[in-house]
């Protein structure tokens, strides 16, 4: 790279470089501040507070983990192995569970079988049963509840990954099986399952940090998670310190299920042949073929169509009684779409900056090459852990501009980071920079490299070279982590509880205080409004997903 060439380039690595500092400075400052904790603190929560939640949620990740799997897996292989009625349906169907939070259907559920709610009743008038005392079915706020509620929200992460793998499968493989005397089980179970070990460790990845980030579920079912008791330690006894450390555990945890992660599959190399015939689908018949959809059709109806058909026959319900929207649901609603519009923006603009500097140096030095992965550490850590390493450089920087409108003359009073929206999109845009980053990494890889050599022989420089060629290609890209960061900020209800202003509701902070205060009518409005959202990203990787077979 020539020093005129460098020298363009330098704005973009300055940005790639900010922009990984700006995603680890709130995990080193929760080490730092975890690490200045005083020793009473740490023994407090050694004898009280960590055994009982760090049990709780190793138990919680260890039974989401194990059906998650399980489902996914199992579906995966099911679509993609055989042919049945409602077989292309189910296939991209799977997914839908995906556009629920967790807190969702733990919300929805929590009322579905509710002791006087509608299964319970329908229970008690078919066994002749009048009242709840005479009969009731078990609660659902325990460890296996919330295990089972869980794994069906969140097993689409396995089942995305592994059917992909499952897809791209040569069918001579699995003929070669057949031939040496393995039956449908055995040949899956010796030759497709250890071929998609490397997907469906990936997918499973996604699905313990997705249980360990998440706090309305956890809370809802009674289950005292790390996730929670950071919440609780803070929000609850107002003690910041006691938060940090418990989040520093909590980051530990996070960095021991990335490691294991890239250790169980560090020595997995499988290499195909991408011209070989995937695997046809094996035709069902008759009983068997029927008993394969209602197989298929269980996870969807269990993770998506319940939670949903229950929340769209209250809204209805209360829109039909003539009882709209309450004016503070339509500024909760206004407020979601500003500060998520806001983190949308910003985030598409960093990861363009993230992307492109690895575009313009291909032959960085390591520790260059390293900077958009550090940039992407966000979409890892809990939404909690998040918040609470996000206050201390926060507070600095208050502090800074406090000093700074002293030494000009200004009124020193008053927040301008801490404490307002714009700390809530900072820390939706250090969560989600992964999605920009990854989508725009893969869509600049797909542009051959001889563009950017025609480009610069008609005199583009590097900035021009982007607006002018990459940037018309990239709409697609664009337009695809746009939506991802939008809808995950709706969603996102951990980092919003502890960052968000006073009297600043969100769709997802609005359903919290909506279920904790027992009331369903106006939360299945917000509910529903963030699944309608979340369907969006959903029908774009069925799109993708798809796009293969065709």
């Amino acid at each position: 790279m020539t020093a005129h060439r460098r020298s363009q380039a330098w704005p973009w690595h300055a940005g790639t470089i900010l922009a990984a500092l700006g995603v680890l400075a709130p995990i080193l400052a929760l080490m730092g501040q975890a690490g200045q904790g005083s020793g009473a603190h740490w023994g407090h929560l050694l004898q009280f507070v960590l055994p009982g939640a760090l049990v709780q949620t190793l138990a919680l990740l260890g039974g989401v983990g194990l059906l998650a799997a399980a489902l996914g897996v199992g579906a995966a292989w099911l679509v993609t192995a055989y042919d049945f009625p409602g077989r292309r349906v189910l296939s991209w169907a799977l997914l839908l569970p995906l556009a629920v939070p967790t807190y969702i259907v733990a919300y929805a559920y929590l009322d579905i079988l509710h002791p006087i709610g509608p299964v319970q009743e329908a229970v008690r008038a078919l066994l002749g049963y009048s009242s709840p005392r005479e009969f009731r079915l078990p609660d659902l706020r325990n460890l296996p509840g919330a295990i089972v509620l869980l794994s069906f929200v969140l097993y689409p992460y396995v089942y995305l990954t592994t059917r992909s793998m499952f897809s791209s499968q040569a069918a001579h493989l699995m003929e070669s099986a057949r031939l040496l005397g393995y039956g449908p089980w055995s040949a899956f179970r010796h030759v497709a399952l250890p071929l998609a070990r490397p997907a469906i460790a990936v997918g499973l990845c996604l699905v313990l940090l997705e249980t360990l980030n998440d706090i309305g579920a956890s809370e809802f079912l009674g289950i005292q998670t790390l996730t929670v008791a950071i919440y609780t330690t803070w929000v609850t006894r107002s003690d910041l310190a006691g938060a940090a450390q418990i989040a520093l555990v909590a980051l530990a945890l996070v960095t021991v299920l990335i490691a294991v992660e890239r250790h169980g599959r560090r020595r997995l190399r499988y290499t195909g042949n991408r011209r070989a015939a995937p695997i046809r689908p094996r035709r069902l018949q008759g009983a068997s073929a029927w008993l394969a959809t209602l197989l298929g059709l269980a996870p969807v109806v269990i993770g998506f169509i319940a939670p949903a058909a229950y929340l769209l026959a209250l809204t209805l319900e209360r829109l039909g009684a003539g009882q709209g929207p309450s004016p503070a649901l339509l500024r909760a609603a206004g407020q979601t779409l500003t500060v998520s519009a806001l983190a949308t923006a910003a985030a598409l603009a960093i990861g363009l900056v993230v992307a492109w500097s690895r575009r313009i140096m291909p032959k960085a030095r390591a520790w260059h090459r390293a900077l958009p992965r550090l940039a992407t550490l966000g979409y890892a850590v809990p939404g909690t852990v998040l918040a609470i390493g996000l206050l201390f450089p926060l507070m600095a920087a208050e502090r800074g501009l406090a000093a700074l409108r002293t030494a000009t003359g200004l009124d020193p009073a008053g927040l301008v980071l801490l404490g307002t929206p714009a700390a809530l999109a900072l820390a939706y845009v250090i969560r989600f920079l992964a999605i920009p980053v990854g989508t725009l990494e893969a869509g600049l890889e797909r542009i051959p490299h001889s563009m950017d050599q025609a480009a610069r022989l008609l005199g583009e420089n590097v900035h021009g070279m982007l607006r002018r060629v990459h940037l018309p290609l990239l709409r697609p890209a664009l337009a695809a982590s746009a939506l991802l960061v939008f809808v995950d900020a709706m969603k996102e209800l951990p980092a919003t509880l502890l960052l968000r202003p006073l009297n600043f509701d969100t769709l997802a902070t609005w359903l919290y205080a909506e279920a904790a205060r027992g009331t369903y009518e106006e939360g299945a409005i917000a509910a529903l409004g963030i699944i309608a959202a979340g369907l969006l990203p959903v029908i774009l990787l069925a799109r993708l997903l798809d796009r293969p077979a065709t």
